[in-house]
């Protein structure tokens, strides 16, 4: 596994998620109160990009059916999904973002 740059540290504001394509992988960098998270950006409920569903706290919610997923473990914390999702390393080196995948 290897850290790979996604994006500048300023293209994921407080509140939101951003998708990147990391190899064959969508991953989704969430930022919770300047905190960053990285998830795969796919429900396990019904496979649609949560890179559009809101972030609350320590969940993003997926927009088309309402599950909820932690970013920092990748459970599942709200149906329809029971599987969880998996999750990446995130760090900050200088300016950029980096995902570990």
């Amino acid at each position: 596994m290897a850290f790979v740059k996604v994006c500048k540290s300023g293209e994921v504001t407080p509140g939101s998620a951003k998708s990147f394509q990391i190899g064959d992988r969508d991953v989704a960098v969430c930022n919770v109160d300047g905190k960053l998270y990285a998830v795969d950006d796919l429900c396990s409920h019904d496979f649609g990009s949560l890179e559009q569903g809101e972030v609350e706290g320590y969940e993003i919610e997926c927009p088309r059916h309402g599950a909820r997923f932690d970013v920092r473990t990748g459970k599942a914390t709200m149906p329809p999904a029971i599987l969880p999702i998996d999750t990446f390393e995130v760090r900050t080196e200088g300016d950029d973002i980096e995902v570990e995948v």
